[in-house]
């Protein structure tokens, strides 16, 4: 892959349409820099997204990309990258296409270990549909459609994926450019699945769980003693409901990825040559 790839490479010519000032600008920024800075090309990159805010990022981006259907699009990206390892698959989701509807396809993503990186961003509401509440709203969340709450303590979908097996969580914030790149990059370059919990915040329908919230509350944990290779230290830090933390929380250095372990090392993918010739070939047979 080529060192000259700059971030711009990633970008695509469509203007995203989300709300201005909305989380996932810094967040997709993010992930087009950090695929640039770990050499990955446009040509050798598969991102694949699901449905809601974060759906249309494929449009966003410049590279092969997929918008699939509500909570399945770790299924597909895990499927193009059995198919073909020497690409570099990213998925994007929100905390309502990942976790509820895609909550068991996201179990089994992490215990499989596939390597692929997987970027949640979580604005703990849902905002394609204009705001309702999703898994990682608060329980006294108040929406059009829960004016009480939702009654309902929210997931936590750091504590999911180490119950399932987990070899690498991170979360990072979407306004932390900086951090948020390095986090992403280090998600890149871990041997598995790599999960990354965006805080990436919106601006139209969630009042709460604001920028503001997010810098006051904060602990970034580059800039204390954790060490993300022990098991029982994660295990503190994830349950810790008092406080967000961000940076890699939890990295196993010994994970061994799926494909590895299954022996898949070259592209699977057969593509007839003279296809398009037969094809036309048939067009004006029938014509």
């Amino acid at each position: 892959m080529s060192s000259e790839v700059r971030f711009i490479d990633f970008k695509a010519d469509k203007q995203p349409t989300w709300c201005p000032g909305c989380g996932d600008f810094g967040t997709m920024n993010g992930m087009m820099k950090a695929l640039a800075e770990t050499g990955n090309h446009p040509d050798d990159t598969y991102l694949v997204a699901g449905i809601g805010c974060s759906g249309k990022i494929g449009t966003y981006m410049h590279s092969y990309a997929l918008h699939g259907v509500h909570g399945r699009a770790l299924p597909v990206g895990i499927g193009a990258k059995l198919a073909n390892p020497e690409l570099e698959v990213m998925v994007a989701g929100g905390d309502g296409d990942g976790y509820s509807i895609g909550a068991g396809h996201f179990v089994h993503a992490v215990r499989r270990n596939v390597d692929m990186t997987y970027v949640v961003m979580d604005n703990r509401i849902y905002g394609l549909t204009k705001g309702q509440a999703s898994p990682t709203s608060r329980e006294d969340f108040e929406t059009s459609t829960s004016p009480d709450g939702t009654n309902m303590a929210p997931i936590n979908p750091l504590a999911l994926a180490l119950a399932a097996g987990a070899t690498f969580i991170a979360q990072s914030f979407s306004s932390d450019s900086q951090r948020h790149t390095q986090i992403v990059k280090e998600a890149i370059e871990h041997d598995g699945f790599g999960l990354v919990n965006c805080y990436s915040p919106c601006v139209t329908f969630n009042d709460v769980d604001t920028y503001d919230y997010f810098r006051d509350t904060i602990v970034d944990l580059e800039e204390t003693d954790h060490d993300p290779t022990d098991f029982d230290a994660a295990t503190e830090k994830i349950m810790d409901s008092d406080k967000e933390y961000t940076g890699v929380i939890y990295q196993d250095p010994d994970s061994v990825p799926y494909e590895q372990r299954e022996g898949l090392t070259e592209n699977m993918a057969d593509i007839p040559t003279g296809a398009p010739d037969d094809a036309m070939d048939l067009v004006r047979e029938f014509y």
